[in-house]
C-alpha cells in the first residue's frame, strides 16, 4: 500500500471531511489550517489560513485526479472566499499542490470543470504551493461523526467530470 497526502480547502472543513472519508482509497482525514501567516494557528487565530483537509490515501486505489474530481463536485468552486453561509478567505476554494505534477493535474481539472459548463460562473479555486498543514483542535476532528446533523454546506452536486 502506497500512502500519499493531498491538501484541499473548500469552505468549512467539517462537511468536506465527512464526504471524503467515505471515498474509495481514503485511509484517513484530518482538518486544519494551511496557507496562512502564523505558525500554530487556532480556530480563533489563523490569519490568511484556509480551513483545509489533509487527505491520506492509498495511491494503489485512488489518485490525485480522482480526489479533485470529487472535490469539485462537493463544493461551489465559483464563489470567491465563500461557501454557503461561511464568508471570508478562511473559506476559500484552494488546492495546495505539493509538486509540479499535482499543479498540472489541478490546472487540467479546473479547465475540465470550466469547460463542462456545470457552473454558471468560472472556477475561482486558487492553486497555492503547499507549505505546512496544522491540525485543527480535537473538537474539529471528525466533527460530524461526533455531532450528527451538525452544520455543513457540502453535498454531492454532480456525477463525475
Amino acid at each position: 500500500m502506497k500512502h500519499k497526502k493531498a491538501y484541499l480547502a473548500g469552505g468549512c472543513f467539517w462537511g468536506m471531511e465527512e464526504l471524503f472519508r467515505k471515498q474509495p482509497g481514503i485511509i484517513d482525514t484530518h482538518v486544519g489550517y494551511t496557507g496562512g501567516k502564523n505558525t500554530d494557528p487556532t480556530y480563533e487565530n489563523h490569519p490568511g489560513h484556509a480551513e483545509a483537509m489533509e487527505i491520506i490515501y492509498d495511491a494503489d486505489k485512488t489518485n490525485f485526479n480522482k480526489l479533485l474530481d470529487f472535490y469539485f463536485r462537493i463544493h461551489d468552486p465559483t464563489t470567491l472566499h465563500r461557501q454557503g453561509n461561511d464568508i471570508g478567505s478562511s473559506y476559500r476554494s484552494a488546492i495546495f499542490y505539493q509538486n509540479d505534477e499535482e499543479k498540472k493535474i489541478a490546472e487540467k481539472m479546473i479547465q475540465k470543470v470550466n469547460e463542462s459548463k456545470r457552473w454558471q460562473q468560472p472556477v475561482v479555486t486558487s492553486l497555492e504551493a503547499f507549505d505546512t498543514f496544522y491540525k485543527a483542535e480535537d473538537y474539529h476532528q471528525d466533527y460530524l461523526q461526533k455531532n450528527p446533523g451538525g452544520y455543513t454546506c457540502h453535498f454531492v452536486r454532480f456525477d463525475s467530470y
